[in-house]
């Protein structure tokens, strides 16, 4: 059974290339084995992901970001079955949330920022399928 997991949550400290190229690295080496798509989503201090692949393997790298020291306040935005992958391009895709136009931020939030904890689960799942139909997505292997 296929799943898509989507959650926010808050770095600890101010997020760097270094830890987001360590985050990818690591993502883009053991995701195609494990049969994991998705899309990492930053800024400087938030994170949102989005993975997709069966059940177990989405809940077991779920359940050791939950132990991840790097960030906190881990929140479930969305958790549903799916019949296809919306992602299946990329073993993990990446975009800096403070690099999209901020016209398409304000279409989805009450100002030019993405923050998941003050916007519904459901403007920000609207927008991260907006990016993914225009292919806002970086990919770099």
């Amino acid at each position: 059974m296929l799943v898509r997991l989507i959650y926010a949550s808050r770095a600890r400290v101010a997020i760097s290339s270094e830890v987001i190229d360590s985050i990818l690295a690591s993502a883009r080496k053991n995701n195609p084995g494990q049969g994991i798509t998705g899309v990492l989503c930053y800024s400087d201090s938030i994170f949102v992901q989005v993975l997709e692949g069966g059940r177990d393997q989405v809940n077991r790298i779920y359940g050791n970001l939950q132990r991840d020291e790097r960030h906190h306040d881990l929140v479930l935005l969305a958790y549903e079955s799916i019949d296809e992958r919306q992602y299946s391009s990329w073993t993990m895709g990446k975009i800096r949330l403070d690099k999209i136009n901020r016209s398409l931020l304000l279409k989805y939030s009450v100002c030019g920022e993405l923050n998941p904890y003050l916007v519904s689960n459901c403007a920000t799942v609207a927008l991260l399928n907006e990016l993914a139909s225009t292919a806002a997505f970086a990919q770099r292997d």
